[in-house]
């Protein structure tokens, strides 16, 4: 045998290879977990339901030893169907199928009746005997424009005409503008501004709708009144919001990118950021407020939430940890469990069955399983049910975390999900400290979708002025939805209430104007 192939060398030649394919076979899963992934969030469906939701099965672990971490019992069966015997949906009942139609919406009746000529039958005179509701139909019309022309009328008397005296001529007030010197008028603003934060329509969409309409409105001409209406009439009642959320003692935080144009010293590129605060469930006046930055640095929820002391519930975002100390974070397990549900969408269906994936997802599901089940129970008795069944499972939950760490790649989709979890153990379990914290940030969450969709249209802001005014507007909007308020009539009766007037040195008119205290033709329909 050559010197140079000794079976020592052999055997180390023989490791190092094991070691190399190793590593590869690590680096080729891990790339096929990304093209899953990728996959996926091109072309599949985003709820985390997985096969296993539905059915009447319950996943128990055994924490014995290593192996045992892969095994999964199933208790309980699929209910048997009979021969002969069919599952039948219950029918509807005849008012469930029709639509209800509010009971304020203007009415048009049509009477359907006889002409005159021919109220005389075989030589006998007809006379109505009843009458009778034959159907409903709903009228939608397209949104009509109507110029509106303003005359006024000067006034003098007889005496000082025929005076050498100098003619004193009165005039009546003119009403209010929104905009001086403008042709908008509170009708036009707040149907702009609807369509832009509420219907999702941005502003060259609707000048194109105006153009076919014959109306020559430039995008720029919109643009500009959206800004100016944002900075005279809602930041006021944006900064009183910001006052009374700072008052709460549970808010919720978010943050998503967001592209502003022409921000200073950056590129048209580079993303910008859009903050979020919310109130949480207890509060009886909620509120959501968006903030434009043009970073996501660690000062700006710091100097946003200054002067509030209470619990904060995020994603978990490294952003929130040099918050002061009289701001207690709090964790989200939506995020946790999207984690694992990523983990197990990447294996194949015959192999998620048992697989840790699962384990994981199903741990997350108990948690939420819980909640929905106390979420209508008053805050303390919600509290000492989760301390007593809550807590035991997460002290289960956390064994089982450090038990498969170890063997598991951290930068594998599972291996994502055991490192956030156990990252996260901290403020993940702060929820159990009192009834009124949510075991998520779905609440944010939810509150984001609006914008985000809207964003898909419009895709950037121009300035940081209409950055900021896209912040503002969506704020008023989304809590105008959430306060059970018609966002196009809140809109356009602020504008009309305040037009002309400086809102920010009338405290009277200023609370007037909050969606707590508006009219009741502001409120959705019931």
């Amino acid at each position: 045998m050559d010197a140079a192939y000794t079976v020592d060398s052999l055997l180390i030649e023989n490791a190092a290879l094991k070691a190399e394919l190793s590593e590869v076979k690590e680096k080729l899963s891990w790339l096929m977990e990304q093209v899953s992934s990728h996959r996926r969030k091109l072309f599949g469906v985003s709820s985390e339901k997985t096969i296993y939701d539905n059915k009447n099965e319950q996943l128990t672990y055994i924490m014995d030893d290593v192996p045992d971490l892969f095994v999964v019992h199933e208790t309980g069966q699929e209910p048997e169907i009979q021969s002969g015997q069919q599952q039948r949906a219950k029918p509807k009942k005849r008012g469930e199928m029709s639509t209800r139609l509010p009971a304020n919406m203007p009415v048009e009746v049509i009477e359907c009746v006889l002409p005159a000529e021919e109220l005389i039958n075989n030589g006998e005179q007809l006379h109505p005997i009843g009458r009778e509701l034959v159907r409903r139909e709903l009228k939608i019309t397209p949104a009509k424009a109507i110029i509106t022309e303003i005359w006024r009328t000067s006034y003098s008397s007889r005496e000082s005409e025929l005076s050498d005296e100098k003619v004193q001529i009165i005039k009546p007030p003119l009403p209010p503008q929104v905009i001086k010197g403008s042709m908008c008028s509170p009708e036009t603003a707040a149907f702009i501004i609807t369509q832009k934060c509420v219907m999702g329509t941005p502003l060259y969409r609707q000048w194109q709708d105006l153009k076919r309409k014959g109306i020559p409105i430039m995008r720029q001409t919109m643009a500009s009144w959206v800004i100016r209406c944002s900075e005279d009439y809602f930041e006021p009642i944006y900064d009183r919001k910001r006052q009374q959320l700072l008052g709460h003692s549970l808010l919720h935080s978010d943050a998503t990118t967001f592209q502003v144009l022409k921000e200073p010293g950056k590129s048209p590129q580079s993303e910008s950021c859009m903050w979020q605060y919310r109130t949480s469930g207890d509060a009886v006046q909620p509120i959501i407020l968006f903030e434009y930055q043009p970073d996501k640095r660690q000062e700006r929820p710091r100097d946003f939430l200054k002067g509030y002391n209470g619990y904060l519930t995020t994603d978990g975002s490294s952003v929130y940890n040099k918050l002061p100390g009289n701001i207690i974070l709090t964790g989200c397990f939506y995020h946790a469990r999207g984690y694992f549900t990523d983990a197990l969408r990447c294996l194949k269906e015959a192999e998620q069955k048992g697989s840790l994936a699962l384990i994981g997802k199903e741990y997350c599901d108990r948690v939420f399983a819980i909640e929905r089940e106390i979420k209508d129970k008053p805050y303390g008795e919600r509290c000492e049910i989760r301390q007593e069944r809550a807590a035991p499972l997460l002290v289960e939950f956390r064994a089982w975390l450090k038990k498969v760490e170890p063997y598991v790649a951290p930068k594998s989709k599972l291996g994502k999900a055991v490192g956030y979890c156990l990252n996260q153990w901290v403020y993940l379990t702060r929820y159990l400290l009192d009834g009124r914290i949510e075991c998520s940030n779905n609440r944010a969450e939810r509150s984001f979708k609006a914008f985000v969709i809207n964003r898909k249209n419009f895709l950037f802001s121009d300035s940081v002025a209409g950055g900021r005014a896209t912040a503002v507007l969506h704020s008023i909007t989304e809590t105008a939805k959430e306060s059970n308020l018609d966002p196009y009539a809140y809109i356009e009766y602020v504008l009309r209430t305040a037009a002309g007037k400086d809102i920010r040195k009338d405290a009277a008119l200023l609370d007037s104007l909050m969606p707590e205290n508006v009219p009741e033709s502001c409120r959705v329909p019931v």
